[in-house]
């Protein structure tokens, strides 16, 4: 590596080429990192007494990738955005005093592009000074030959190129030039083989836009290869991967790239260590050709799969379903089963029953509200325990034998929430009555310009009509029933329906009669609104939903073939192998009230005695208890910082060694810290189930 400090102006004004690779990401810096720009040179213009201004290194590597010609040609691996942005300044300045015909300290237009954006006796690319990637450098190249723009040229070139002429057109052009001529870089020359420059690349704290994951993975694929077998790659997939996502779409692709790596690590990289996971994954590839190609076909599916863009119709609406219900943790599952689908493992008649099966699955927990942070583990390992041989079986097989926070609600629980659910505060309500609408119907009626509609009103101040319908406790009726299903439709007449009696609602012009949805036929037959005919319809829909919404059905043979699978620990302990904690025992009592008081916070909650410790698990173990002879040592799973504790009684103990599987410790020793100790358990408990 050669390291210098140099004049900016200094550094271009010799004959090179600075080239950005292909699997550089585009410009795109946009007017505020210009303003930004532009105001430190100009401070640094106007004040005699600053000599120069430092705007980060140019990162380069000296030929290498390059065959030797006449004219050193520099691959540059960072500081684009700022080489970009100066070659616009002073392309907007040149054009200025061509314009102006005028001079600035013997600089004139000629000499400030002879010297800086040009290369002087070269034809064709080798004129320019700087080389952008393909999808910005006919843009720069038009804006140096003054050539005109489309609406198909790069948006920040043209919009910063202009920001630019604007200022210039305001200031003493001797301080712009003043300001430019104290810039200084820091000139970063790398050698390919002794240097590393990936490493060095991924260390740079550059003061431009922080890189994302879709630049730091490509940059990661393709900076090591050579010229040709970048493009190459570029070429024949990542540009592929990029049209998929869109060049602003960024936070899908990492969401995409976290999936996909799911599926091949079998656990959930956080969103802070994928690239770091994407490269230990990557090492293990020697044919880049096939590991890159696999990336792109998985984008491919990831993109139809998440963004409407399923070719099949049919495998379409239920994607839309899924995605409607917004719950991320399927999508590992999902990309993986579509990927068989794709190369014909599995039928799209398999793949449908699947996509169905995850669907009732998740939509039967979210109305009995069991929270969804609970399939991480299962949707991460899914795949890995399908019989392949039974796909299907399978699948439905090991979401039935789930328990506590990852069971799969039967019929009886399913229907039994259903019917006193508050549906319309219900976060899945236009999902909701969408499915319930469209029922059995072989033509869908996109119901997305219909509201929902009370058939008994919210207005507490009901009219006397409906006072004498609904009978004297009509208060208690309102209370009770107001949001159930039963009484909740879609109508796109709700202001003119507003809170007029039944009879009104079902004879108007718009009313229940006169409704082409399925969902106010039977309206349209009563003559009474009621708490009986409220009753009656949330039990005919609730019948409905059971069906739209299927629990899979599989024989109690087969359960019993995949439960036997399922390993056996090897030892099971009992409350009675902690001596510390006999029953009748001071601390022993202490810990049959605490143990009690745990067990109330939750139904679900499990309690699993350990060698050392005894768990209490919701999703996983929010508390660990371990018995110590003068006092029970209690091990929170939640990051010490984020406990509110006042009296300060915790301790954190992460990256130290630890019985229980918490960051936190506390000890509880008599019965009046109870009450204080159980916050603390209560807090440990939220968040690992994100209530």
């Amino acid at each position: 590596m050669k390291a210098e400090e140099v004049k900016l102006l200094k550094f271009l004004n010799s004959p090179k080429q600075l080239v950005i690779p292909i699997y550089q990401r585009a410009y795109n810096w946009e007017e505020k990192q210009c303003k930004q720009l532009w105001g430190d040179i100009i401070k640094a213009g106007e004040n005699s007494n600053v000599l120069g201004h430092f705007i980060g290194p140019i990162v380069y590597v000296e030929e290498g990738l390059y065959h030797v010609s006449t004219l050193p040609k520099l691959l540059v691996i960072d500081g684009q955005q700022r080489l970009t942005t100066l070659s616009l300044l002073i392309a907007a300045l040149s054009n200025h005093l061509k314009e102006k015909q005028k001079q600035i300290q013997l600089f004139s237009s000629d000499k400030l592009e002879k010297y800086y954006l040009f290369n002087d006796n070269e034809d064709g690319e080798g004129k320019y000074k700087l080389i952008l990637n393909k999808s910005d450098k006919t843009t720069l190249f038009k804006i140096l030959d003054r050539s005109e723009l489309s609406e198909e040229d790069s948006v920040r070139l043209k919009e910063n190129y202009e920001f630019f002429k604007n200022e210039i057109a305001n200031v003493d052009l001797n301080i712009i030039l003043n300001g430019i001529s104290k810039l200084i870089i820091i000139d970063i020359s790398l050698d390919k083989e002794k240097d590393k420059p990936q490493l060095i690349f991924e260390s740079l704290n550059s003061t431009g836009l922080e890189l994302n994951k879709a630049d730091l993975i490509r940059n990661y694929i393709l900076m090591g290869l050579e010229k040709q077998k970048q493009d190459e790659i570029y070429e024949k997939y990542w540009s592929e991967i990029e049209k998929r996502f869109g060049r602003d779409n960024l936070v899908l692709f990492d969401k995409y790239i976290k999936d996909y790596l799911t599926i091949k690590v079998n656990k959930i990289p956080k969103i802070k260590e994928i690239y770091n996971v994407f490269k230990e994954y990557a090492v293990q590839f020697n044919d880049i050709d096939r590991f890159v190609e696999e990336i792109s076909d998985f984008s491919k599916y990831y993109v139809n799969i998440t963004s409407g863009k399923e070719p099949d119709v049919d495998l379409r609406k239920v994607f839309i379903d899924i995605n409607e219900l917004k719950v991320d943790v399927l999508y590992p599952f999902i990309l993986a089963v579509y990927r068989d689908y794709a190369t014909e493992k599995i039928n799209k008649s398999t793949l449908l029953d699947i996509l169905l099966l995850i669907e009732s699955y998740i939509f039967r927990r979210s109305v009995c509200g069991i929270p969804s942070q609970s399939l991480n583990k299962l949707f991460s390992t899914l795949y890995a325990q399908i019989d392949q041989d039974n796909y299907v079986e399978s699948i439905k097989a090991i979401i039935i034998l789930q328990d506590s926070y990852g069971k799969c609600p039967t019929d009886d629980e399913f229907k039994r929430e259903f019917l006193i659910r508050n549906a319309y505060n219900f976060g899945n309500r236009s999902y909701l009555l969408r499915k319930l609408e469209n029922y059995d119907r072989k033509e869908p009626i996109d119901v997305a310009s219909y509201t929902t509609e009370h058939i008994l009103p919210q207005n507490q101040n009901l009219s006397e009509d409906w006072k004498k319908q609904l009978g004297t406790n009509w208060k208690e009726i309102q209370k009770r029933y107001l949001h159930v299903i039963g009484n909740l439709t879609l109508t796109g007449y709700n202001s003119e329906l507003s809170d007029k009696p039944f009879e009104a609602k079902r004879d108007m012009k718009g009313g229940f009669k006169d409704s082409p949805l399925y969902l106010n036929k039977e309206l349209a037959k009563l003559d009474t609104w009621n708490e009986q005919s409220i009753k009656q319809r949330t039990e005919k829909i609730a019948d409905i939903a059971i069906n739209i919404w299927k629990y899979p059905a599989v024989k109690s043979e087969i359960i019993n073939k995949y439960k036997a699978k399922e390993k056996e620990p090897k030892q099971k302990y009992t409350l009675n192998d902690y001596e510390h904690i006999k029953e009748g025992e001071q601390l022993g009592i202490l810990f049959a009230e605490l143990r009690n008081r745990i067990l109330n916070i939750d139904s679900l909650i499990r309690e699993e005695p350990q060698k050392t410790y005894i768990a209490y698990k919701s999703i996983t173990n929010f508390v660990d208890i371990i018995p110590q002879k003068k006092a029970l040592l209690l091990s929170l799973n939640m990051p010490f910082e984020e406990i509110n504790d006042p009296e300060e009684k915790c301790k954190d103990v992460s990256g130290k060694g630890k019985l229980g599987n918490g960051d936190i410790q506390v000890k509880i020793s008599n019965h009046e810290e109870l009450t204080y100790v159980l916050g603390l358990i209560k807090q440990a408990f939220d968040f690992v189930t994100g209530i």
